[in-house]
């Protein structure tokens, strides 16, 4: 006889959750690949002090595949939540199974990523940096769930209240990647360092704030798009592989402000700018009426 499925058991859904065990296998070899170039600086200091400079070259391939894993699980975290609202499979257990793997792949890796690469010439306040930014992480995503699990208000949007951990972490990433690239024979990355860390404490205020960024969850694979729209998407991806260095801060850097000039901005704009499907063709008698509607 076929097993009785528990009524009490949470619906765990295979296409969303892989997403998300993907989001968190990244993260996890992101750290990995930290602490195997820290395991090879100390195999080639032995018992001695080794150079800034030999540190940096022997670490640095390390911190880069850290990075890229990185911008692996922002792709894997847009992708289950896409996945769960098209086939309508969206549940408390996917919630709660996201932001344990957010707190890893966007928590943890980046923390320590900045605070070995970056930072280390600071210290215990390069690790109290990297440590305050992990807790306000933790705290957002906390917060979200909480949100997310109250009754939706009639007329409320999707936004997020303070950016979210998946952005702040790209926005980490993408800055450290660039560095890196612009300092590949030093490790001593000047002034650069201290304007880092100024960063990740403002992006550890900026997620458990009230800045109110969109959420694009209007956006998915039912969306129509015009020719500009595609045509601007695959100009955009071109730059974004030609310039891999500078392009994802850009990216990260433009979502970033955009929460801050998002209140001056009038409604018609931030309509082009946030909701694709205002633009979609009606396809049915009703939709018409819709469109018709003043």
């Amino acid at each position: 006889m076929p097993r009785l499925r528990d009524p009490d058991e949470p619906k765990i859904y295979f296409l969303p959750n892989l997403m998300t065990a993907c989001n968190l296998a990244c993260g996890f070899f992101a750290v990995l690949m930290i602490l195997k170039g820290q395991i090879e600086v100390q195999k080639a200091s032995g018992d001695g002090v080794i150079a800034a400079k030999e540190y940096y070259e022997i670490s640095r391939h390390y911190y880069q595949y850290a990075i890229l894993l990185i911008f692996g699980s922002c792709l894997f975290d847009l992708l289950d939540g896409r996945l769960a609202r098209l086939g309508g499979q969206e549940s408390p257990f996917g919630q709660e199974f996201d932001s344990l793997a957010d707190i890893i792949s966007f928590g943890m890796a980046p923390a320590m990523l900045l605070s070995r690469a970056v930072l280390f010439p600071l210290g215990n306040i390069g690790w109290s940096i990297a440590l305050i930014y992990l807790i306000c992480g933790a705290m957002r995503l906390a917060r979200f769930n909480c949100l997310a699990s109250l009754p939706k208000k009639p007329g409320s949007k999707n936004d997020f209240r303070g950016i979210p951990i998946p952005m702040a972490a790209g926005f980490i990433a993408s800055l450290t990647f660039l560095i890196i690239d612009l300092y590949k024979n030093d490790h001593e990355v000047g002034v650069w360092k201290y304007v880092l860390a100024g960063v990740m404490l403002g992006l550890s205020w900026l997620m458990i704030s009230d800045v109110r960024y969109p959420s694009f969850k209007s956006v998915d694979w039912k969306t129509r798009g015009s020719f500009a729209a595609i045509l601007g998407a695959v100009i955009l991806v071109s730059l974004t592989i030609h310039f891999r260095y500078i392009m994802p801060v850009v990216l990260f850097s433009a979502y970033l402000i955009y929460g801050f000039i998002r209140p001056w901005i009038s409604q018609r704009i931030r309509k082009e700018i946030e909701d694709f499907s205002e633009g979609e063709e009606p396809t049915t008698p009703e939709d018409a009426k819709k469109h018709d509607t003043p």
